[in-house]
């Protein structure tokens, strides 16, 4: 019976895991970065802020935009308007995945507390130290990242 209650407990959320992100459980059987919870592309933060505020900003409901399939969200009706006139020059490269990650071959969501804009491009991490490794040798890992995406994006639709 106690087994029992644990497992419920488990299963329902009902415990508690130090460290663990819950942004990091992100859908990755997409092409673009899905929170999981909510629908939100990018958890629910504005692309558009990350150039413009220069900082994670979170969207609202009020000024949100269905595109590719996902919902995103903006903090205000400017950096909507940005991103619909340029879509992808605002959204997160590789989906929203961990361009490091995808240059070994697999897709581990990124997150948008963990970015980096370079080459004008919005990225996203998983983690502390592929960030770190990448803003070290950006051209490597964008090489084998861009060569490995259609293979794996094509994997991610299906």
């Amino acid at each position: 019976m106690r087994l029992a209650i644990a497992v419920i407990a488990v299963l329902g959320g009902g415990f508690a895991f130090p460290g663990l992100d819950l942004t990091a459980l992100a859908a990755t059987s997409e092409r673009i970065v899905v929170d999981r919870y909510t629908g939100l592309a990018i958890g629910g933060f504005d692309p558009v802020a990350f150039f413009t505020d220069a900082r994670p900003v979170r969207g609202v409901s009020e000024f949100e935009v269905s595109h590719d399939g996902v919902i995103w969200r903006f903090s205000n009706p400017n950096n909507r308007a940005f991103f619909l006139a340029d879509p992808d020059v605002y959204s997160p490269r590789f989906g929203g995945y961990d361009p490091v990650d995808i240059a070994r071959g697999v897709t581990r969501a990124g997150t948008a507390r963990l970015w980096l804009i370079v080459g004008e491009r919005l990225y996203l991490f998983g983690h502390e130290d592929t960030r770190a490794a990448f803003a070290a040798d950006p051209a490597r890992y964008l090489r084998e990242a861009t060569r490995r995406w259609a293979a794996l994006k094509e994997m991610l639709a299906q």
